[in-house]
């Protein structure tokens, strides 16, 4: 099915559908940031340094792994402070899984989600005594 690492190809009657990885995860990355308690992708090093060259990109901690078996999304998030994770990661599966099927056809076997950090709203921090 994947006859090129950077696209995901689907073989149709009339010929052979190419969407690109950066197409489904930022599909992914959007429908997860819609999600209440999401509050931002978490980035690796690269889209790190990428961002501070003006390089912008919404599929930042997402990683698109498609195998013989099916398409699996690794996801890296930030929650917001005061919100259940699980429920939160939960949300984000299920959100990212309907988008990518509904937008593209494609079948998703398996979303991975990695909160690798709290973000603390500034309106709501106290002093510490």
């Amino acid at each position: 099915m994947n006859e090129n690492k950077d696209y995901i190809t689907s073989k149709e009657d009339a010929g052979s559908i190419n969407i690109s990885e950066e197409v489904i995860a930022a599909i992914a990355a959007t429908a997860m940031l819609e999600v209440e308690g999401v509050a931002a992708m978490a980035g690796n090093i690269g889209s790190d340094i990428a961002g501070m060259l003006g390089k912008k990109s919404i599929s930042k901690g997402i990683k698109i792994v498609n195998t013989e078996e099916g398409m699996k999304i690794n996801a890296s998030i930030l929650v917001k402070f005061g919100c259940v994770v699980t429920d939160v990661a939960k949300k984000a599966q299920e959100t990212a899984v309907s988008a990518i099927e509904d937008m593209t056809g494609l079948k998703v076997n398996s979303v991975n989600i990695n909160v690798v950090g709290v973000i603390f709203d500034r309106d709501t921090k106290k002093d510490v005594k």
